[in-house]
């Protein structure tokens, strides 16, 4: 038997998608195992990784795993961590990107000005935590929409500044 088919399709170990510790591969199966998460099975077909405990798809892009959401909260949580990791780095958003799979689900979910008052069509006048959406280029032009969520522009911003407090004169 070849080495390489004792495996699932990852190979012999990957970065756990939640704590991101190396786990291993449970040899002749399509199951990797963190002993902080438990068992995630590789489906071959359609090259996810799925949380049997949750039900939670991933799929990788560049060796990074990203969840495949299924209902907007989700992917509304991960862009506002993201939007506070980049604040916390000295940069500011100005604007989202979110891949077109989710239009359909995050098309309730965004903030509509009046296309009248903005001079904008209403697709493009959508909004979320106050920065414009716009959605991904067609995934056939750009594979890596067909696995990551969303991006953010971004542009540096004023630096983080933590309290000060004045203790001698």
């Amino acid at each position: 038997m070849k080495p390489g088919l004792q495996y699932p399709i990852f190979g012999p170990e990957i970065k756990c998608p939640h704590c991101h510790q190396t786990i291993p591969a449970l040899t002749l199966t399509d199951t990797y195992l963190c002993p902080r998460h438990g068992a995630f099975e590789a489906n071959p077909e359609t090259k996810e990784l799925i949380h049997l405990q949750s039900g939670r798809h991933w799929r990788r892009w560049n060796s990074k795993w990203f969840r495949q959401h299924t209902h907007p909260d989700g992917i509304r949580f991960e862009i506002h961590e993201a939007l506070d990791k980049l604040y916390t780095q000295g940069y500011r958003a100005t604007k989202v990107i979110i891949a077109t799979r989710y239009q359909e689900l995050m098309s309730g979910y965004l903030e509509r000005s009046s296309p009248w008052r903005s001079g904008q069509s209403e697709i493009a006048s959508g909004r979320l935590y106050g920065l414009p959406v716009d959605f991904s280029p067609d995934p056939q032009e750009e594979p890596r929409w067909n696995v990551i969520n969303f991006d953010l522009e971004k542009e540096p911003g004023v630096p983080v500044r933590y309290p000060y407090f004045k203790l001698f004169d």
